[in-house]
């Protein structure tokens, strides 16, 4: 969430910045409701400070014989007004935050402004798209063809948007998820975590994923007033960045990166009709994901960092791949600034997202109250977190199907994932 000093002392500018995002702050309500707040606070302050000087007149009263029971019902009445304006200084400040989880970050200022993702700027392109001498097929019949990608009995078993996958492209998808864990773990420094699918109200509003985006998770029991329950993740950024709620680290400490190989699992609400075809968007896909957890002055270092270690993995893949930087409109609701990497997908004929690198800055550490301290200082200070795709495990094998396809319906075993799969050149 954004620090309350820039809704209390610098409305205007405030509302600027998140107009750039589409996001239209209605100052006056603000306004009103922080004024009252204010005078509510001033209130409450005054009437405790009259009644603890009450209480003081009435013991001393007591104490020269003299009849305190109307000093006594005066008190009560104070006691009454008092617990009122608490009551109601609560209710307008719940107000104000209910408002204020609904607030997206601050764009920085080096993220162009755009409305949305046809404004997005391309950074550069890695890879040429290979030239096919024969009529390029698309993963699904490529997959269904070999015996390795069902989503018949996906359907039967579940629904639509999951998949069942057997065999050699069963044993490509989990070569690629050890494949880029080893890649981070022995050449990026990044530590392997085994982390929970389920978890609570808690980690997902610290990570911001509650309240703005609950229709999107899968939870165990309806939502209701006293919660949700239990969710399942929508990646594996929300466990991760957990780790560091509530804790103060020392300087000497950060950077801490850390990384996991989950399942994620989203309702995708408010995307029906898009990509209901193959792999691009399921319920249920597998990824990789990268957090940092670093000093503020070298967040936007890191977030150079983190994207590198995702283009890393298509560079070694040899997939074709652009790098955008994503406009004002296009930015997730936590972002400061975000880097999309598009990989090559053949039959489309297009770039496709296929992992998406944010900084967050402080926004997600003031909810988790993620501090440090520097060295030879006695107050902690927020730290910066960041996320990152080191890849979409089904989308990179979306990729590899396409663009490692042999006109007799083969794939070929891209290099790095050979040892994996056990020396084979081909699938098929």
């Amino acid at each position: 969430m954004l620090d309350a000093k820039f809704l209390r002392n610098d409305i205007e500018q405030t509302a600027a910045l998140l107009k750039k995002r589409g996001f239209d702050l209605d100052i006056s309500l603000l306004s009103e409701l922080e004024n009252k707040r204010k005078a509510l606070q001033v209130s409450t302050e005054n009437l405790q400070s009259e009644r603890n000087s009450r209480s003081k007149e009435i013991g001393q009263a007591a104490k020269r014989g003299e009849d305190i029971k109307p000093l006594r019902e005066a008190m009560n009445e104070l006691g009454d007004a008092l617990e009122a304006a608490k009551e109601e200084f609560a209710v307008v400040s719940e107000k104000i935050k209910t408002i204020s989880d609904m607030i997206p970050n601050f764009p920085h200022e080096s993220v162009p402004t755009g409305k949305d993702e046809s404004e997005n700027v391309e950074v550069l392109t890695w890879g040429a798209p290979k030239e096919f001498d024969f009529e390029v097929k698309d993963h699904v019949d490529l997959g269904e063809a070999l015996d390795g990608l069902d989503f018949k009995s996906a359907v039967k078993i579940s629904g639509s948007r999951f998949i069942v996958m057997q065999g050699q492209i069963a044993k490509l998808h989990r070569s690629l998820a050890q494949y880029m864990l080893n890649l981070h773990t022995n050449e990026h420094g990044y530590t392997e975590m085994y982390v929970p699918l389920l978890v609570n109200a808690d980690s997902l509003y610290g990570t911001t994923q509650l309240p703005k985006f609950g229709d999107d998770l899968f939870n165990t029991k309806p939502a209701t007033e006293e919660g949700v329950g239990m969710s399942l993740i929508p990646s594996a950024e929300v466990p991760l960045t957990n780790m560091c709620r509530d804790m103060i680290y020392d300087e000497a400490d950060l950077p801490i990166k850390i990384t996991a190989h989950t399942p994620c699992f989203r309702s995708e609400a408010g995307s029906y009709g898009r990509d209901t075809r193959g792999l691009i968007r399921q319920h249920q896909f597998d990824k990789v994901e990268l957090v940092q957890i670093v000093h503020p002055e070298k967040s936007f270092e890191a977030l150079e960092e983190i994207t590198s270690h995702a283009e890393q993995v298509l560079k070694n893949l040899e997939l074709p791949y652009r790098k955008v930087v994503l406009c004002t409109g296009d930015m997730g609701f936590s972002a400061t600034k975000t880097y999309d990497l598009e990989v090559w997908v053949p039959a489309q004929k297009a770039y496709r997202e296929i992992s998406s690198c944010s900084n967050v800055g402080d926004f997600q550490a003031r909810r988790l109250q993620a501090r440090f301290r520097r060295a030879g200082v006695k107050k902690p200070e927020l730290l910066h977190t960041l996320n990152g795709s080191g890849l979409a495990v089904g989308r990179t094998l979306v990729a590899v199907l396409e663009n490692y396809q042999c006109e007799d319906g083969r794939i070929e075993v891209p290099k790095v994932l050979q040892h994996y799969m056990g020396g084979l050149t081909h699938i098929g």
